[in-house]
Parts: C-alpha cells; sequence; structure tokens
C-alpha cells in the first residue's frame, strides 16, 4: 500500500463510512486536533518525567486514537466497529489527577506556563486539548459526538494542567504563578 492516493488533491477526504468532504470540514478538523494533541503527549512522554506518567500518557494516546476514529467516522454511513470511550477511561484520568493533587499545595494563582521543557509542553497540550474539545462540541451541534468523548476531553486537560505542576514539583522547580500588576 501506497502512503500517498493522489484521492485528496482536490482538496477532500473520506470519512470512515466512504462519505468525501471538504479537508476544512469540521469533522477533519476535529480529528485532526486529536491528531496534533496526540502528537503533543508523544512530546511529554519523551521528557525526564516519572515513569507512572510516562505509562498513564501512552494509555492516553491510546484513547486518543479511539476519539479520533470516533469522530473520523460519518454517523450515518460507518458500518465499521470503532473502539468507544468508556467511564474507565475518565475515571482512569479523575484517579490520576486526584492522586496528583494529594502531593500538590492548594492552587492560589493562576500559573503561566513554563518551568521546563516538560512543563511547558504539558501547558501546550492543554490548550490543544481545550481547541480539541470546542471542536467535539461544535461538531456535536450538527452531528452525533458520543458524549463521553467530550468529557474525557475536558478531564484531560484538566490531567495536563495537573501534571504540569506534580513535573515542577518532582523536578523543584518553581510555579510560574502569575501576579497580576494592579
Amino acid at each position: 500500500m501506497k502512503i500517498y492516493t493522489k484521492t485528496g488533491d482536490k482538496g477532500l477526504t473520506s470519512l470512515i463510512g466512504g462519505t468525501r468532504v471538504l479537508k476544512h470540514h469540521i469533522r477533519i478538523e476535529s480529528y485532526g486536533t486529536i491528531d496534533e494533541l496526540n502528537s503533543h503527549i508523544g512530546l511529554i512522554s519523551v521528557q525526564d518525567i516519572a515513569i507512572q506518567d510516562k505509562t498513564v500518557l501512552k494509555e492516553i494516546q491510546d484513547r486518543l486514537f479511539t476519539i479520533g476514529a470516533s469522530l473520523a467516522a460519518d454517523p450515518e454511513k460507518s458500518k465499521m466497529k470503532t473502539p468507544d470511550i468508556n467511564d474507565q477511561d475518565i475515571i482512569l484520568l479523575e484517579d490520576e489527577i486526584d492522586r496528583m493533587d494529594t502531593e500538590l499545595p492548594p492552587l492560589r494563582h493562576f500559573i503561566l506556563p513554563g518551568g521546563n521543557n516538560a512543563v511547558a509542553f504539558c501547558h501546550i497540550a492543554r490548550c490543544v486539548c481545550r481547541r480539541a474539545e470546542r471542536l467535539a462540541i461544535q461538531l456535536s451541534a450538527e452531528s452525533f459526538v458520543d458524549e463521553k468523548v467530550i468529557i474525557y476531553l475536558n478531564r484531560l486537560s484538566d490531567y495536563l494542567f495537573t501534571l504540569s505542576r506534580i513535573i515542577c514539583k518532582e523536578q523543584q522547580i518553581a510555579e510560574n504563578e502569575w501576579i497580576p500588576r494592579l
């Protein structure tokens, strides 16, 4: 199988199920942003972070492929069975957030992105995750999107923020607190 097909040269691509849509279609934007998020998470996972965090990030990458497949399928035409997001996937993120939170000082200020590469990459991924969530919500206004996808993305952005904080703590980096100028 060749990596290029030339079928997208006119700005169209196929959804799972065969429907052809323009490459700027909201469904393409949605799963393309999930792919971008997955790449950023891969970048975090190769940093000097705890093995447990690397393991969770690998699981998240798998779930993002699941979400990408779900968003790439035409809900009206696809007969292909794709994996789905379930309650346990969301609970994993919540459990990890809770685990990290027990080790962190209370949050008293907004945190500016930065610290080191791993922390900054977490903040970039968090922002991309929020965009993916907004796009999935926008898509859900016109077509079916599993509500657990939106919940998962919402929780994932919280996880990424908390991960940035725990990396700071573990690597003894001061959090970059925003102290507004008044």
